[in-house]
């Protein structure tokens, strides 16, 4: 983790978290569309479900948040949005082939955690009423420790949640308050416990660095006070400063945020901490302990991603994805539906889908976004493999992102990309260059003049 390495290798390109990434989704796609590739996704891999649902409301809004969320007190207006959720997953449903199992759910937003139980568990009645589900099915939620009891975990577990992300950011008080954050509610050491106690998995921290109030030093004590708590697995996010999309954000800047140098020496000192205390680097920004089921996976080479994050090859699935804003991810393109509640709510009543915009891949677009994928994963594009998953020819795969093996002699030269005829392999240390080196496998990229955040 050599912080010269980092420097040279800082630019901006997409996260590539979709491919095309978000940015290209037009308006074009709409419900007729949407309904007519959920169809054709029934034939299509992997067969898998993923279910994403998406929470817009929180009881307090933190203010270096870049996720679209909204302050709500109102019952009828969160009693609404839930009946419109209800009404679109019955109309989704009604389109996928019954002989397909869920394998995966994830509830993000938002704070999902704040609702009542028994909007959870009607919500998750609904799902097990339309869909079947697989025995070792993964479900998950995003969950705010402000407003966490052990009774919430107990009544989490009793409706099939096996897995919990939990948002710490920062345990700082101080820094917390600067972010207008709550403090957990109990002992987060003591929350990890007794998920585990309960036979969760993948249980999650997440942090933030970057954010007013914090040092190289403070995120660094955060990082192990993380490691401490024995989660499964720790995420290290860089605050991403965006004041013209949220607003809210100008009040960090009277607080003052650190500046890059500071958050770069904050990255690696935690890096060094999360890996001497036992943890894999797993892709751009995950630690998970080397029996978790991502670091098995990131070891064998069954790593994939969606917009929900890491997960592996047994539990991902085509994503389809209901609420305000979610995203669905099919084989074929991508759907997101309307981002505002209220707008998404009355055309839910009036039309029973929400579309606002998407995109449809072309057949060449499939191959890059499946080698892509497979670098950014796993650290390995063997063309052979990649072509035999998509039905296709290795030197369709080369064609289709215009790979060049002069293009990458950078990193060869630097020792972190090895080339031979038939594959690009990433070393191991080498995976914060990820995004690099994918840029030159993305034909689109050529001209676009979007920004991007910065590869590290």
């Amino acid at each position: 983790m050599d912080i010269e390495f980092i420097k040279k290798y800082e630019t901006r390109a997409p996260r590539y978290t979709s491919y095309p990434p978000a940015n290209l989704f037009n308006s074009s796609v709409n419900n007729d569309v949407y309904k007519e590739q959920i169809t054709i996704s029934n034939s299509q891999n992997p067969q898998n479900i993923s279910l994403y649902v998406h929470i817009p409301f929180c009881p307090q809004l933190c203010n270096f948040c870049g996720c679209t969320t909204f302050f709500n007190s109102d019952k009828n207006r969160l009693n609404r949005y839930i009946s419109a959720l209800l009404k679109e997953i019955d109309t989704v449903a009604a389109l996928i082939d019954k002989k397909r199992y869920v394998t995966q759910v994830h509830w993000g937003g938002g704070t999902p955690n704040a609702l009542d139980f028994s909007i959870i568990k009607k919500v998750m009645d609904k799902f097990r009423s339309v869909f079947n589900f697989a025995p070792n099915a993964e479900i998950a939620m995003e969950c705010n420790p402000a407003y966490m009891d052990f009774a919430d975990i107990d009544n989490y577990a009793s409706v099939g949640f096996n897995r919990l992300s939990l948002g710490i950011q920062d345990f700082d008080p101080v820094v917390l308050k600067n972010i207008n954050r709550r403090e957990p509610k109990h002992d987060v050491k003591q929350l990890v416990a007794y998920m585990h106690s309960l036979g969760m998995k993948g249980i999650n921290i997440d942090l933030v660095y970057g954010l007013p109030g914090q040092t190289p030093e403070s995120f660094t004590a955060a990082a192990k006070r993380a490691a401490e708590c024995d989660a499964d697995r720790i995420v290290t996010f860089p605050y991403a400063h965006v004041p013209w999309v949220k607003p809210a954000q100008k009040v960090l800047e009277k607080l003052g945020l650190p500046d890059a140098d500071q958050k770069l020496h904050a990255f690696v000192s935690a890096n060094q901490v999360l890996t001497s205390s036992g943890y894999n680097f797993i892709g751009m920004d995950h630690y998970c302990k080397p029996d978790d089921a991502l670091s098995i996976a990131a070891k064998n080479g069954n790593l994939k991603r969606n917009f929900q994050g890491y997960c592996t090859a047994e539990t991902t699935g085509q994503v389809y994805g209901f609420g305000a804003t979610s995203i669905t991810q099919l084989h074929g393109g991508y759907i997101q539906n309307i981002k505002n509640p209220d707008l998404y709510i009355e055309t839910i009543e009036n039309q029973n889908l929400a579309v606002e915009r998407g995109y449809i891949l072309s057949p060449s677009q499939i191959i890059v976004r499946e080698a892509i994928n497979e670098l950014m994963c796993n650290g390995l594009l063997d063309f052979t493999q990649c072509a035999h998953k998509l039905g296709v020819t290795p030197d369709d795969v080369k064609t289709a992102t215009a790979y060049d093996p002069s293009k990458f002699q950078t990193f060869v030269h630097d020792g972190i990309l090895t080339i031979t005829d038939n594959a690009l392999t990433l070393r191991p240390n080498a995976f914060l260059a990820v995004r690099n080196i994918a840029v030159l496998l993305d034909p689109m990229m050529k001209d676009s003049e979007k920004m991007y955040s910065k590869t590290i």
